[in-house]
């Protein structure tokens, strides 16, 4: 298991924000956590000096192109991209530096899996390049949905085994944010890394809720060693009080060492 980094965008700055108030049509239910005083290059060139690889770059909506930018040159190669990624842009994300584009929204339709566009992706950019985005929430029948376009809309495809299986065909990793505890730092919703630990196939990065070091090892207990994990809200660099980004990196020390 190891930390990866993030840096999320909203209208060109970098900022953390409470997942489940993210809406297209009403701004003023939206809770930010941080806004950042820097630029986007700042926390790449971070994470690029500490070799925290395999982080994401989130485009959370418009008017954050110039800032992806702006990060991926800061570390060509170091990280991937997503928001708004689509067989129009992914090979120009790549091309401007992302290691891999990250999709959800646009290889859905009708709350399906469009496969004949999933697989006009990865002849495009290739399987190796590819992300799937499988953030999710939770429904009153316990099952955990995909949802999309910013985590506003359930899709019909459930986190299970089987479509796990099945989406691992078409690539690289897996990046699942828990919608309903993003940004909250209240707890890791346990029972989602649980599930993922044992159906995950690919590399799976867990996002949603960590506060603290002890849920870091927490979430590689319950994903029994197999899941990465992202801390967003709870570190310092984010204006957070749980853990400080030097104990991040330290963590990532000590898995290395198998400590």
């Amino acid at each position: 298991m190891k930390f990866r980094p993030c840096i999320d965008l909203h209208n060109g700055r970098v900022k953390q924000i409470v997942g489940s108030t993210l809406h297209d049509d009403d701004s003023t239910q939206l809770k930010t956590n941080f806004v950042a005083e820097v630029s986007s290059s700042h926390f790449s060139e971070m994470y690029r000096r500490d070799n925290l690889t395999g982080g994401h770059i989130i485009k959370l909506g418009a008017g954050n192109e110039e800032a992806a930018h702006e990060a991926l040159q800061a570390w060509p190669g170091g990280m991937q991209i997503g928001g708004g990624i689509n067989l129009d842009n992914a090979c120009d994300w790549l091309d401007c530096g992302a290691s891999h584009v990250i999709v959800t929204s646009c290889v859905f339709k009708d709350g399906q899996v469009d496969f004949s566009y999933l697989s006009k992706l990865v002849e495009k950019v290739g399987r190796k390049r590819l992300v799937l985005d499988l953030s999710c929430r939770k429904c009153d029948d316990s099952k955990y949905y995909i949802v999309t376009d910013r985590w506003q809309k359930f899709t019909d495809v459930a986190i299970t085994a089987e479509n796990l299986d099945l989406l691992s065909k078409s690539c690289d990793e897996f990046l699942v944010h828990a919608a309903d505890v993003e940004g909250k730092c209240a707890g890791i919703d346990e029972t989602l890394v649980d599930l993922l630990g044992r159906c995950a196939l690919l590399p799976t990065t867990y996002a949603g809720g960590v506060r603290n070091l002890e849920d870091l090892y927490r979430i590689n207990d319950l994903g029994r060693g197999l899941l990465d994990a992202t801390v967003g809200s709870a570190l310092d660099i984010f204006g957070g009080s749980g853990i400080k980004y030097v104990e991040a990196v330290a963590f990532n020390h000590a898995m290395k060492e198998g400590k």
